[in-house]
């Protein structure tokens, strides 16, 4: 699929000094899908002031041999050698992969323990937490657009997955939650189980809107809007205010043959945006770019350009918790 992450450089950079932790990026150098860090250092120097960037998993750099349960290790290996070679400045002032989210089979239970203390005597300095995606959708529509395996169904679901999340809460790591909109009263479910865990919802929660009506779209929003409200009454959940450039939303930015500028993307992000920060307040969101996959929509620069126009009414301390403050607090990291 064509990606659009280089065009728009053109436009203005909005509120250029504004310091941005870009809470959410991936690397990986796949046949004829590459974005490694020369290539988030090309967006990330674009005219937005991206100071910081979290790592999260892919599972492109597991190992391929060994106990299968800590595999994912070298994933975190990986992601921690880019992270040192950032940190030298040679690439830019970036600090790329300052906080670093592997994988973990959650649902083995008690076993992922010995990868989670693998990992963060890895990467003492930057490992955060685990990401077990569990995105499912009754129907197929949305799944044309993954780019690397379809999830199992019922991740959620697995016998282990409570004391494999029993292990990140012993050891004071976090739980990124990538779910679609369907899944969300199981991830209600499971932080009422665990308050003392910190969940980090991704992208939202997706509402998955790709090739339905504007009555399903409606009705989905609906649904989407009461649960993301419901899951933000507990304390222990932040949320990542981004991931709208995926096509899963059904926007059908990807689509476009011509430049996608940010004020057409502000506009239609607009009501599920607005509605995310409503519910969590912005001492609980945090900004992502979720680049490479929001290329598909936009460019780097056009991107945080919309998210910069549906804030513009927000106060500069709101600003500050949005685009820095909680990803740095939520992630314990210093810039």
């Amino acid at each position: 699929m064509k990606s659009k992450r280089l065009e728009g450089r053109e436009e203005t950079i909005l509120e250029p000094d504004l310091p941005i932790v870009d809470s959410h990026i991936h690397l990986f150098d796949l046949p004829n899908n590459r974005y490694m860090l020369d290539d988030y250092m090309a967006d990330a120097t674009g005219g937005h002031n991206i100071v910081a960037s979290i790592y999260c998993e892919t599972q492109v750099y597991s190992r391929t041999d060994g106990p299968e349960h800590l595999r994912p290790l070298g994933e975190v290996e990986f992601a921690n050698g880019i992270a040192a070679m950032a940190a030298t400045g040679q690439y830019g002032p970036c600090k790329v992969n300052h906080g670093i989210i592997g994988h973990a089979n959650l649902s083995l239970g008690a076993q992922v323990g010995a990868l989670l203390d693998r990992c963060m005597a890895a990467a003492p300095d930057r490992y955060r937490g685990v990401r077990h995606v569990a995105v499912e959708h009754p129907d197929d529509r949305p799944y044309k657009f993954i780019m690397t395996f379809k999830p199992p169904r019922g991740v959620l679901d697995t016998p282990g997955f409570p004391a494999g999340l029993a292990e990140l809460e012993k050891r004071g790591l976090t739980f990124d939650a990538a779910v679609w909109d369907p899944t969300l009263p199981r991830l209600i479910a499971l932080a009422d189980q665990f308050p003392n865990l910190t969940f980090i919802l991704n992208h939202m929660g997706t509402a998955v809107g790709v090739d339905m009506s504007p009555d399903e779209k409606a009705e989905i929003f609906a649904r989407w809007r009461d649960n993301i409200r419901a899951l933000a009454e507990r304390p222990n959940v932040v949320c990542k205010t981004g991931g709208l450039g995926m096509p899963f939303w059904g926007f059908g930015f990807e689509a476009r043959e011509d430049v996608v500028v940010s004020e057409e993307l502000a506009k239609v992000w607009r009501p599920y945006f607005e509605t995310a920060v409503e519910a969590f307040g912005p001492a609980r969101c945090m900004m992502e770019s979720n680049f490479p996959p929001d290329g598909r929509s936009s460019g780097y620069v056009p991107l945080w350009n919309a998210y910069k126009i549906l804030t513009r009414g927000a106060s500069a301390e709101e600003k500050a918790a949005l685009y820095s403050g909680t990803a740095a607090r939520i992630y314990r990291l210093e810039i």
